[in-house]
């Protein structure tokens, strides 16, 4: 008998599936058939039956374990008499029937979350009814609702944590002050967004004497949001299960409740508040030559906007700065240390890439008015490196006192990335390469010395994309991207948990006592994931892992906690995202738009457009009527005939030719010089309408930007499975293939020929 192991349905658009294994063994692919009787996130026994023509291990379910209590979002349709709930997330692959008094005051094509009463059969539907009605599908912040509820985000804070918030003072009271160092009259000044409403760092920074030579005294207050929270309280309980704020196009979702998070624990100007400093000595060089953490009451004597900062920067005489006259000495001591600390970046090495990153700008209604890419000037930097230093003593503070604590770890490159890494940049002919066991340092100097090369797009998006992601573990093993033996997060307790456990840690620490973390739940699903996939890295397997203690396993379940609530976070963000810019390029169907290759793959490319920083998919099948290698070492795709290549970086112009908002999908199409009159020529004849466009395969392309998270992508299985056909993805070697142009034409004709034979067939009864 085959053996038997246990897993998680993952569903998938085209109606088959996976089983997660949990013993960390590779996917195992479910056939529709096999998906009838099961649902996306349920919890399955399996066992491998065969290996199908794609030499897929194919399974079979032998016992479904546990059901997904999780609802299902979608949109409520009448069809025929019958009720149903098409799921907006596709990977649940089936219609939910909703019995007629099951749908509440729910009215057609609503947007509404169904809760299960019967499970999915061979031969039978699942059966639900409306627990919640959205709205409708272009109510605005539509998609922050579908997405809040479709990942699990907590977005309702519990009674009792806003009964407790009620309760908490309108500002700092005397008896808060005892034993804690006045700071109130240090000009301590807050630099954030323009857009920033919670703020929960200040800085100030004057001319020291360090040791013999010359320096600066920098200061580092971070709100001290342990004073209001309480271990195991009611607003620590619902600040856990969130982890940390979750941010959208107009919206926040914060981890702490209003009064905290924008009134008592922001660093406001001109009020007092609480706060832990991180008080520090830079020499000339950049180093940290000592430092001491401490309690304080501050006031805020300025709130400055990045922008603002890099003006004075800029002109010392401009009119920003005759505004803040008094505090422009001490701007300019920032400025000054911010580049002793970057000349310290550099001599260590850590790892520095300059990515352009985007922002939604939303008009009252929700609408996008445009995307512009966030620019990152002098005083973005300034504050970076204050942080970073800040962070960094922390974390030293908490392994030199052997205190258990939450470190940000960043390993370097599994073996498979390092050997991908090396194959890429020796197929480049770069000359460079990266060792058995690299440092920050190598990457960097690679990074330097391809920057002004055509493909340095591309070469940084590979070294981007063979470093792991970032965790929260007590088990310190420094970060290898910024060059760290350890590293933490101390510096925004009011946004992220793990940074209000370091403060409860060091303020143990100094109090010469043990902080003793809280009863926590038990890990969820997420948890369970990431748990798995960190089992895997494990670098020597004769090595014997060393027992961890009881408050190590405590320690290790908050940071895996954590871990996976901040990947929830981003999924959720780039979700909608991903909604707003589809919704944003249906208004652009048909048009033209220059662009540049962002990933190839061997189902097709990835084009990032200038001008609006909108990511689609060119399939393989529009490319031309030739067979495409994917060639996963120079990761391109090439002509064979032709021997056109597209990898990153590459330039093209191309046209919108879908949108699909239900699976956050752009489609594009490549324009070819002479192709513009015909193109225009053939819309008009099929109606105008972008979307009538010949649809294609797309059951694995990707949201936009997920292949560039830190980390990178994985290969790729599920997405091996839309080539059609043959090597690499490419057509079939020996099949015709038509030209974008003579598949528009056939579609025109067969749609015309489809309504003539409607029209002569008489209605069936």
């Amino acid at each position: 008998m085959l053996a038997e192991f246990e897993g998680t349905v993952s569903g998938h658009r085209d109606g088959h599936g996976f089983v997660q294994r949990d013993d960390g063994e590779a996917d195992i692919y479910l056939p529709p058939n096999e998906m009838r009787a099961v649902l996306h996130k349920d919890r399955v026994k399996a066992r491998i039956v065969r290996h199908d023509r794609k030499n897929r291990p194919e399974g079979r379910v032998t016992e479904i374990i546990e059901r997904s209590t999780n609802p299902i979002i979608g949109r409520l349709l009448q069809e025929s008499g019958v009720w149903l709930v098409a799921p907006e997330d596709k990977r649940y692959g089936q219609d939910v029937l909703v019995p007629k008094g099951a749908t509440g005051s729910a009215k057609p094509g609503q947007i509404v979350v169904v809760e299960l009463t019967e499970p999915p059969a061979l031969f039978g539907q699942p059966v639900g009814r409306v627990k919640e009605v959205l709205g409708e599908i272009d109510d605005p912040g539509m998609e922050i609702e579908i997405a809040v509820r479709k990942y699990g985000v907590p977005h309702e804070f519990s009674d009792a944590a806003l009964a407790l918030a009620r309760t908490l003072p309108d500002s700092v009271r005397p008896q808060d002050k005892k034993h804690r160092i006045d700071l109130t009259d240090v000009p301590l000044v807050t630099i954030d967004g323009e857009d920033a409403r919670d703020f929960d760092d200040a800085v100030y920074c004057e001319p020291a004497k360090v040791g013999r030579g010359k320096g600066w005294r920098l200061l580092v207050a971070i709100a001290d949001v342990s004073h209001y929270v309480e271990t195991g309280s009611a607003i620590d309980v619902d600040a856990y299960d969130r982890a940390t704020s979750v941010y959208f196009p107009r919206r926040v979702i914060p981890m702490l409740p209003e009064k905290l998070s924008n009134g008592l624990c922001s660093l406001n100007p001109n009020v007092e508040r609480l706060c832990m400093v991180c008080d520090m000595l830079v020499t000339a060089k950049g180093d940290v030559h000592a430092y001491q953490f401490y309690p304080a009451v501050m006031f805020s004597h300025a709130r400055f906007t990045y922008t603002e900062v890099a003006a004075v920067l800029a002109n010392t005489r401009g009119p920003e700065a005759a505004q803040r006259k008094a505090l422009v000495p001490h701007l300019l001591d920032l400025h000054d240390v911010y580049q002793a600390l970057l000349k310290e970046r550099g001599v260590r090495g850590a790892v520095d890439f300059e990515t352009t990153e985007t922002q939604i700008v939303c008009d009252e209604a929700g609408r996008i008015e445009k995307i512009v890419p966030r620019t990152r000037n002098v005083a973005h930097r300034l504050i970076e490196e204050a942080m970073l230093a800040a962070n960094v003593c922390s974390a030293d503070y908490i392994a030199q006192s052997k205190h258990v604590g939450l470190f940000r770890v960043h390993e370097g490159p599994t073996p498979e990335k390092k050997d991908m890494l090396r194959n890429y940049l020796k197929a480049i002919g770069l000359g460079m390469s990266i060792s058995d066991d690299p440092t920050p340092g190598e990457f960097q100097q690679i990074a330097v010395a391809t920057k002004d090369r055509q493909d340095a797009q591309q070469i940084h998006s590979m070294l981007l994309r063979s470093m792991q992601q970032a965790i929260y573990t007590p088990m310190n093993s420094g970060h290898f991207g910024l060059a760290y033996e350890a590293y933490t997060h101390f510096t925004s307790p009011i946004r992220r948990y793990p940074d209000l456990l370091v403060h409860r840690v060091i303020k143990a620490v100094l109090n010469k006592s043990k902080y003793e973390l809280p009863i926590l739940p038990t890990p969820g699903e997420a948890e369970a994931k990431l748990s798995k996939r960190l089992a895997s890295r494990v670098k020597d397997p004769d090595q014997k892992p060393k027992k961890a203690s009881v408050d190590q396993l405590a320690w290790m379940a908050a940071g895996l906690h954590c871990s996976a609530n901040e990947r929830r976070a981003d999924e959720a963000s780039r979700d909608v995202e991903a909604w707003l810019k589809c919704k944003y390029m249906r208004e652009h169907l048909g048009e033209e738009f220059g662009g540049v290759v962002t990933a190839a793959t061997n189902f097709g490319i990835f084009v990032t457009l200038d001008a609006m920083y909108v990511e689609g998919l060119v399939h393989i099948t529009e490319l031309g009527g030739e067979y495409f290698r994917f060639d996963e070492a120079r990761q391109e795709l090439r002509g064979e005939r032709t021997g056109i290549r597209y990898a990153i970086g590459t330039r093209v112009r191309v046209q919108v030719s879908r949108v699909d908002l239900d699976g956050r999908k752009i489609d594009f199409r490549l324009v070819r010089e002479g192709e513009e009159l015909l193109t225009r020529a053939m819309k008009d004849k099929a109606g105008g309408r972008g979307s009538d466009l010949p649809d294609q395969e797309r059951s694995s392309q990707r949201t936009p930007g997920e292949q560039r998270e830190r980390g990178g992508a994985r290969g790729d299985k599920r997405a091996g499975e839309r080539s059609t056909g043959g090597r690499g993805g490419a057509p079939a070697a020996g099949r015709a293939q038509k030209s974008p142009i003579q598949a528009l034409k056939a579609a025109v004709k067969k749609s015309a020929a489809s309504a003539g034979r409607k029209q002569s067939k008489k209605p069936r009864r």
